[in-house]
């Protein structure tokens, strides 16, 4: 098969990047190891968290880490069988912790939020999802005043990027949202956080609108690429072969894999997030909930009550350990002591991070025929309209809107 544009991963970042570049009048092929919609695209909590400019690479988790690694069911755990595999991701990140990198992190993140946030509108119009947007705000709670304390860093941060917020006590966040535990004394509410109807038939949405335009989506897992003359050549694991005038990788957790095909070693590696969830019945949530002390959020979906978070750094090969779905479950009930918690459906995916929280956008080393768009981590859903602006913009010989230096798949050096 041959095409004018081939884009690897048909989740919510390859299937928008695909229906940008059909509005820029190219015709695209879209190639998915499962399926549209089979991977993190499915299983999110559904947040465009356009306010969330922090970078997870910071001083602050450096704090926070060695408590949270001593819960193999907490908020942020390796199992002991891949921390040797993982070592040199986790120095990269420690790294990419000092402030100054801090700094120039929360600068990239902001430029590509900004940006998101201004093409999603008109990304949703352009696929006829408008409807699916809601737009609820957040409730990051806390359990003490020294707890919030400890955050005011990061909403000061906020502050000076113009993001809206509001500190609450108690009372106030009963307003927000009733039925919470008493233990929760202060949070601070953002209005300006949005939320998908359902994130699985979001993805799904955009892949009818990418099929009713012409578009091809096929299933097959991409092994290696090759650089031509004319464009790439393509080779998937069943032996059959593509070939295209320009690529786009964006396949998540396993784009390094493809990436490295070409000779690059970008250094990618896997948040296995767990959830589970329940009956649209189960709790009267009137926005979404952070328990940020605890890794996990509680969100209300068209298809029900979603409840999950945390990270675990476990690659792609360990089975899950729906454990850590259940040790969530029993917290929020905790907190939120009026849901009801029978009924739920467990689910893991594969969040693509690289070590200073941004994503890789821009053109492999090797051919400025293959552009990267990966490794967006918690962040997909809610830079996908960004980066597809980006990457068509790109694609096109358009100038992009924002530096994509810090975006740069080259920008990490070999560790020494």
């Amino acid at each position: 098969m041959s095409a004018e544009l081939i884009v690897i991963g048909a989740g919510v970042v390859g299937l928008s990047i695909a229906a940008a570049a059909q509005a820029r009048g190219l015709n695209v092929t879209v190639i998915d190891r499962e399926g549209p919609a089979a991977g993190a695209s499915a299983g999110n909590a559904g947040a465009f968290a356009f306010t969330d400019i922090l970078p997870l690479a910071s001083p602050g988790i450096l704090r926070k880490a060695p408590r949270w690694l001593m819960d193999p069911l907490g908020p942020l755990t390796v199992p002991p069988r891949y921390a040797l595999q993982i070592a040199p991701w986790m120095l990269r990140f420690g790294r990419a912790c000092a402030p100054d990198r801090v700094a120039r992190s929360i600068v990239a993140q902001t430029a590509l939020m900004d940006l998101s946030k201004a093409e999603l509108d008109g990304f949703l119009a352009l696929t006829g999802t408008t409807p699916m947007l809601w737009r609820e705000g957040n409730l990051q709670v806390y359990e003490s005043q020294a707890e919030l304390d400890v955050s005011l860093p990061g909403w000061d941060a906020r502050a000076r990027h113009g993001i809206e917020f509001r500190h609450m006590d108690a009372a106030e966040m009963a307003q927000v949202q009733p039925g919470m535990s008493p233990r929760f004394t202060y949070g601070t509410f953002t209005p300006g956080w949005y939320s998908i109807a359902d994130p699985k038939l979001y993805t799904l949405a955009l892949a009818d609108h990418v099929r009713a335009r012409g578009g091809i989506i096929e299933t097959a897992e991409i092994a290696a690429l090759y650089p031509t003359d004319s464009g790439v050549d393509l080779r998937a694991t069943d032996g059959r072969s593509f070939s295209a005038a320009q690529v786009v990788v964006a396949a998540g957790a396993f784009s390094h894999r493809i990436a490295r095909t070409l000779g690059e070693r970008i250094p990618l590696e896997t948040e296995r997030g767990y959830n589970t969830t329940l009956p649209p019945d189960a709790f009267d949530l009137k926005t979404q909930v952070t328990f940020g002390g605890h890794g996990f959020v509680v969100t209300r979906l068209s298809t029900g009550i979603r409840v999950g978070g945390a990270v675990e750094m476990g690659g792609l090969n360990l089975p899950p350990n729906f454990r850590r779905s259940e040790a969530m479950l029993k917290k929020a009930k905790t907190f939120l002591p009026a849901l009801k918690t029978e009924g739920g459906v467990q689910w893991m995916g594969f969040r693509p991070s690289l070590p200073d929280s941004l994503p890789a956008i821009g053109r492999a080393r090797a051919t400025p025929r293959v552009t990267y768009a990966f490794g967006h981590g918690h962040l997909g859903l809610t830079q996908s309209a960004g980066t597809a602006r980006l990457v068509a913009d790109l694609l096109t010989g358009r100038t992009p809107p924002i530096d994509l230096a810090g975006f740069s798949p080259q920008r990490f050096k070999r560790l020494p």
